[in-house]
């Protein structure tokens, strides 16, 4: 029995051994490279960047090699003013008004010709230095006589541009007023603008710009003339002349004591609407037939 178990013994170590196998690994090779450092390049006396790739220019990488100067060190530890300093100063003493003389009006846009002569165009040469006159202020601001008042078949009252002409010449003489204009004419598709200034005895007194409608290129001439009649009914206004018209109070009792409003029929078309007339006035005339 004892030498079974010893040949099946020696059997199985057999084929264990002609299980295993070896493998033989080649020995290693390998070398572990070497760092070279490259010499540090040169500096260039050349400008950075101005087209020579070959030269390096050596630009600091770490803090140790920043050079600081020694006076960033000696700067105080607060560089923001403290709040004292930042306490707005006393403001400075008004100086008096004086008006410009006429003759230093160059200071305010004279003429590059005549020093001593305002330059309309952009000048604000006398603009509320004084007032008037008591005697020129009573013809100005007197009240407008009613028959002196023209309504259109709207509704809208005013007052003749002559009237206003007739009211400067009481108040400041012929002559002692003008109106300056302040640039170009502006004519559009329909309309023709321009803006003017108000002179009286040399003072720039208001400024407006005048329009007028048209509807035809030959009547532009006309229109153009219109705007500036326009623009000085505008420029009365701060002078105080038929200061009435703007005031819805005084339009509304005119017209309730001078006017009237009536049907009229129009014998073109045979179309009634309304239109306003003084009481004063005759009735409409063709085409309208008032009904």
């Amino acid at each position: 029995m004892a030498s079974i178990m010893l040949s099946r013994l020696s059997a199985n170590t057999r084929s264990l051994a002609s299980a295993t196998r070896f493998y033989a690994t080649a020995p290693s090779t390998y070398q572990r490279r070497s760092v070279v450092r490259k010499a540090p390049a040169t500096t260039s006396s050349a400008a950075p960047g101005r087209a020579n790739p070959s030269t390096v220019d050596t630009i600091p990488n770490t803090a140790d090699e920043v050079d600081v100067p020694s006076e960033a060190y000696a700067m105080p530890a607060e560089s923001v003013p403290s709040s004292s300093a930042l306490r707005p100063s006393a403001a400075p003493a008004p100086e008096s008004v004086v008006p410009v003389p006429f003759a230093d009006s160059s200071a305010i846009g004279g003429s590059s010709k005549d020093p001593s002569t305002p330059d309309w165009s952009r000048s604000y040469f006398g603009l509320s230095t004084a007032p008037f006159p008591k005697e020129a202020a009573d013809i100005l601001m007197a009240p407008i006589d009613p028959l002196d008042v023209e309504m259109k078949p709207d509704g809208l009252i005013y007052l003749p541009e002559i009237k206003y002409r007739r009211i400067l010449n009481r108040a400041f003489g012929p002559g002692g007023w003008g109106l300056a204009p302040r640039g170009e004419t502006n004519v559009s598709q329909k309309v023709v603008s321009r803006e003017y200034a108000l002179i009286c005895l040399g003072r720039l007194v208001g400024i407006a710009r005048g329009e007028q409608e048209f509807f035809d290129q030959n009547g532009i001439a006309t229109a153009t003339e219109a705007a500036k009649s326009n623009a000085l009914m505008r420029c009365c206004k701060d002078l105080g002349i038929a200061s009435e018209l703007w005031d819805p109070r005084f339009i509304r009792e005119f017209k309730a004591k001078h006017c009237i409003e009536v049907f009229v029929e129009d014998s073109r078309t045979k179309k009634k609407k309304k239109l306003w007339r003084r009481k004063d006035q005759p009735p409409f005339g063709y085409p309208y037939t008032e009904t």
